[in-house]
């Protein structure tokens, strides 16, 4: 990997892991902040495209989300990859979301990520999550999945 892979790597990682410690403090502007104005997001919860809407209500539904917990939500990420190609970049990971919401609970899924660098900063622009469910005709999610 050369150094420029290496410091592209790193700021992509850094981006991530922006998101996650807004979320963990109940900051929804600050997490959003990280995506594009335009970024396609395919989150776990419904519906199955999250609507672009205004940029305030973007910020009220994740803030109304995260207010649903008894304290703000835990995310990691496991391990994740990234493929840079000059100012395109994906990310593929294994994510844990840890908190309290009718219990203690971690749920572990699936995640990608496509970021743009945009005058010079990664930008998220394309968010996919995803749950694994039983194929045995039941559709359950898989939640009890652990890596």
């Amino acid at each position: 990997m050369t150094t420029t892979e290496q410091t592209d790597t790193q700021a992509i990682l850094a981006v991530l892991d922006e998101v996650h410690a807004a979320i963990a403090a109940g900051d929804a502007e600050r997490a959003l902040a990280a995506g594009a104005p335009d970024t396609v997001a395919f989150t776990l919860a419904p519906p199955l495209v999250q609507p672009s809407g205004s940029p305030g209500e973007a910020v009220a539904g994740l803030a109304e989300w995260i207010a649903s917990f008894a304290a703000p939500p835990r995310l990691a990420h496991r391990e994740p990859t990234v493929h840079v190609d000059g100012d395109v970049a994906f990310v593929h990971t294994l994510t844990s979301m840890s908190g309290v919401k009718g219990g203690e609970f971690t749920l572990w899924f699936r995640s990608t990520y496509g970021l743009r660098r945009v005058d010079g900063r990664w930008l998220i622009v394309h968010q996919h999550e995803s749950v694994p469910f039983h194929m045995d005709g039941s559709f359950r999610a898989a939640v009890e999945l652990a890596p």
